[in-house]
């Protein structure tokens, strides 16, 4: 595509030389995870340093986890932060990082806190395959989801927006269940429903992290997306973007070649 491309150790020693030059930083859209032990992000720290020229806007790509359990409730950009986990407090000291140097330098700055990802390739079908279950319907609180093209709409809209700036929730407004999207996915896929379990029994065979995804439970509102970020919603509905990923996946691989061997 013509685009210079640089490889990055974030974790260990970083060559400037290999970045890209100071008049292509236009804007910046920093999609990096933070690592994955500690309490701060020491990725976008050493990110930061190596910045020779303040670019014209900083996105950063944080997550709703930084709300922690809000017990279904509705939260915006203006819902105080509480992190439960080591991850979400590693994000939540990210946005501090980007805002002390976005402030010091006149940055534009635009956070933008995404919930679960979903599109082709994204799907949890090996899930729905083995079988794994899912908590009971009475015992799932909703979740939150963006499909990866209203995502990437969402961060080019950070970006050529110049009004755009603070934080902006991202959801498709949809706010349904884990149990609610696995059953439609299977439903959609022609797969078998997942298994049912009580939240005790999942208490016993779930992993830790996954618990810890099941323990949070909030409806992000996406108005300040759509009202002042400029971001329009292609896939608001979620069996319509389901449907849509589900399609693109089979041509995608009706279009490859086929394996030697």
């Amino acid at each position: 595509m013509g685009v210079d491309a640089a490889a990055l150790d974030l974790d260990g020693e970083i060559d400037d030389a290999r970045l890209p030059g100071p008049e292509e930083r236009a804007a910046i859209v920093y999609l990096a995870p933070p690592p994955p032990v500690g309490e701060s992000d020491l990725r976008i720290g050493r990110f930061l340093q190596l910045i020779a020229q303040a670019p014209s806007v900083f996105v950063y790509m944080s997550t709703t986890g930084v709300y922690g359990d809000a017990a279904g409730g509705l939260v915006d950009e203006t819902s105080p932060l509480a992190p439960r986990t080591a991850r979400a407090r590693r994000r939540v000291s990210a946005e501090e990082m980007t805002r002390v140097w976005c402030t010091e330098r006149c940055v534009r700055r635009v956070v933008l806190r995404a919930p679960g990802v979903y599109g082709p390739g994204r799907l949890p079908l090996a899930r729905l395959r083995r079988g794994e279950a899912v908590l009971r319907p009475e015992d799932a609180g909703p979740g939150n989801r963006i499909h990866v093209d209203d995502l990437v709409a969402a961060c080019l809209a950070a970006v050529d927006n110049p009004e755009a700036r603070g934080i902006y929730p991202i959801s498709d407004g949809a706010p349904i269940s884990t149990t609610a999207f696995m059953e439609l996915l299977a439903r959609l896929a022609g797969l078998a429903p997942p298994p049912h379990v009580s939240l005790e029994e999942a208490q016993l065979t779930f992993s830790a992290e996954r618990l810890s995804f099941l323990g949070e439970s909030r409806r992000v509102s996406n108005q300040r997306m759509i009202r002042d970020l400029g971001a329009s919603l292609r896939y608001g509905d979620v069996e319509e973007g389901l449907r849509a990923s589900l399609a693109e996946q089979q041509t995608q691989g009706a279009g490859r070649a086929p394996q030697a061997g």
